[in-house]
């Protein structure tokens, strides 16, 4: 079956500005709601609202196109056949209730288990990260340039600072050694943005050991467009039905962790 890739890029640009104007409008409330210390009910009233939205428009628009979504408001999706939107409403959602900075509206759209459209939109900074399959990724209208291989002493890397201690889902001695041999490490708590960093070279790697599909689907689609690397932290290949360990990098500082620091992993 044919689809018109650019008139689903259209309405899904469109769609996402406009949402990140909803959430822009919320944010005095937001911080008034935050400053009596019970962000909560709101903050849910946000992801859901901005969920449901979503829903609206493309169901409306698209009967026949599937979502998945973090708030569930979506189809029980099983399978990636047809056409797919995997939606994360706002990712970052600590972020958002307590910085009002550093979340972003992702959605990635696949096509028969192929992932076609990535758009990651940085809402307080006006930037929408976007991509067409084999038709380059952009920060607004600037085209980002491919990635390029660097070195495990020259890079930084994000990381979350609970996977060096110890815990329950991540041999932390294992990471040890590559954290005191890079240059430096970030964590920004926020996938989508963290991937949107590997994708323009603001860090070379972004490493998890667990994220929900929709933590991740616009963000690999536009690092392998790209020519970076998006697997599991074993090297194996991602499944968007389900939850998995994350591992996002430039090309030869991929090959380079898995092989020096990951090989022997458990997790």
């Amino acid at each position: 079956m044919e689809y018109n890739l650019k008139e689903i890029d259209t309405y899904a640009k469109s769609w996402i500005k406009e949402a990140g104007e909803n959430i822009r409008a919320s944010f005095p409330k937001t911080l008034n709601v935050t400053s009596k210390s019970n962000p909560n009910d709101l903050v849910t009233d946000i992801d859901k609202g901005t969920e449901q939205y979503f829903i609206e428009k493309i169901k409306g628009t698209y009967p026949d196109h599937r979502i998945m979504g973090e708030e569930g408001y979506g189809d029980e999706v099983t399978s990636l056949s047809g056409v797919v939107w995997i939606i994360d409403p706002i990712d970052g959602t600590m972020n958002f209730v307590h910085q009002q900075r550093n979340f972003a509206i992702s959605i990635g759209i696949y096509i028969d288990g192929e992932g076609m459209i990535g758009l990651i939109y940085d809402v307080v900074h006006d930037e929408l990260y976007h991509c067409v399959k084999g038709n380059g990724v952009y920060l607004n209208e600037k085209a980002i340039p491919e990635l390029t291989d660097s070195k495990v002493s020259e890079a930084i890397i994000a990381l979350n600072a609970t996977w060096v201690a110890p815990n329950k889902r991540i041999d932390h001695e294992m990471l040890i050694p590559l954290v005191k041999d890079v240059r430096g490490t970030r964590s920004y708590g926020s996938a989508a943005m963290e991937m949107v960093y590997v994708a323009t070279g603001r860090i070379d790697a972004y490493m998890t050991p667990r994220l929900a599909p929709w933590d991740i689907a616009a963000g690999i689609i536009m690092i392998k467009e790209l020519g970076g690397e998006a697997t599991d932290l074993r090297g194996g290949e991602l499944d968007l039905l389900q939850q998995s360990s994350l591992f996002v990098s430039k090309p030869g500082l991929h090959r380079e962790i898995l092989k020096n620091y990951l090989k022997d992993g458990k997790w």
